[in-house]
């Protein structure tokens, strides 16, 4: 599948990368999950705690299992198939493992890999496909009673759906759809093109990032950018410019990104003592590697990102 130009934003976004075919008119089929564990080429993700098996830790590499060695999942997702590399074709699915499961499969921890902490060294199939896997099975753990009527409820087309447990899929009309809560983040830079980074209270005051929130119903991205600026700052943004977005499925959100410049006779920023309790605007000299004294977020975060689009080019920090 085509990546982004190596030199343009989206190249930095390490979680929106795949190399997977999602072969969605495939979920509708019945029997598919019983067909694709009789398919010797079906491969499974498996899951544990929000971590997936690694087959190694340098690089970092999934293990992608063969289907007959797995136990049989409550929560098994058809995700779709492989369209790079030798596996190509072959048909991935992920499955949801218990605490006992995971343990006789490996119990090492350290070969459980956590999206945050190594989702940037991962090559573009097992970001895709982790990213995708923990995103779907999230929403299941998180609805199994329907929000409509608090009927149980029970995983359908082949994972992608739910619908009321003991009833028939269509008949029902009571479709469950997998959700993405979307969030806007953004890079605000001042006239000397200083770049401001908050502290979030949750983080300890130790490290900074650029600012953050969910979009509101009825509000436009732009629209959230400015609200969010304002309410965590106290400033006032202009001119917000859109960058690109990065999945980020902790547990169920779609990050876009913007840049944003400070208005002419902005108040001083301000934070909001709540979820912000420092604000400091930032030059690339304090920003570069050997003189920073603050942690700045991951690199499998589009604010890492943004920030290293600003600062223009790669940072060494972790």
């Amino acid at each position: 599948m085509a990546q982004p130009a190596p030199d343009s934003f989206s190249a930095r976004l390490p979680l929106s990368r795949s190399a997977v075919d999602r072969d969605y008119l495939s979920r509708t089929k019945p029997g598919l999950l019983d067909e694709l564990r009789s398919d010797p080429q079906t491969r499974v993700l498996l899951l544990s705690r929000g971590h997936a098996l690694l087959s190694s830790t340098e690089p970092f590499e999934l293990a992608l299992s063969p289907v007959a060695s797995v136990p049989f999942s409550e929560t098994v997702v058809y995700l779709g198939r492989i369209a790079e590399g030798d596996l190509v074709g072959s048909p991935v699915l992920a499955a949801v493992l218990t605490d006992e499961e995971a343990d006789r499969i490996e119990g090492d921890r350290l070969r459980w890999g956590d999206l945050r902490k190594i989702g940037a060294e991962l090559g573009a199939l097992d970001a895709g496909l982790f990213t995708q896997a923990l995103a779907i099975t999230n929403f299941h753990a998180s609805h199994a009673f329907s929000p409509r009527t608090g009927q149980s409820t029970v995983l359908a087309q082949n994972g992608w759906v739910r619908h009321p447990a003991g009833q028939n899929e269509e008949a029902s009309g009571q479709h469950i759809f997998p959700r993405t809560d979307p969030a806007i983040i953004v890079g605000v830079v001042d006239d000397e093109d200083r770049l401001l980074l908050g502290a979030n209270a949750l983080w300890g005051g130790d490290r900074y990032s650029v600012l953050a929130g969910f979009v509101e119903p009825g509000e436009s991205f732009e629209a959230a950018v400015i609200r969010e600026v304002r309410e965590e700052a106290g400033i006032e943004v202009i001119e917000p410019q859109y960058l690109g977005s990065q999945p980020w499925p902790f547990p169920a959100s779609i990050m876009i990104g913007f840049s944003a410049r400070l208005a002419p006779g902005s108040p001083a920023a301000v934070p909001d003592g709540e979820e912000i309790i420092d604000l400091r605007w930032f030059t690339r000299h304090d920003l570069s590697d050997g003189v920073r004294a603050i942690g700045i977020p991951g690199r499998a975060s589009i604010a890492r990102a943004i920030i290293e689009h600003w600062f223009g080019g790669p940072l060494d920090a972790p």
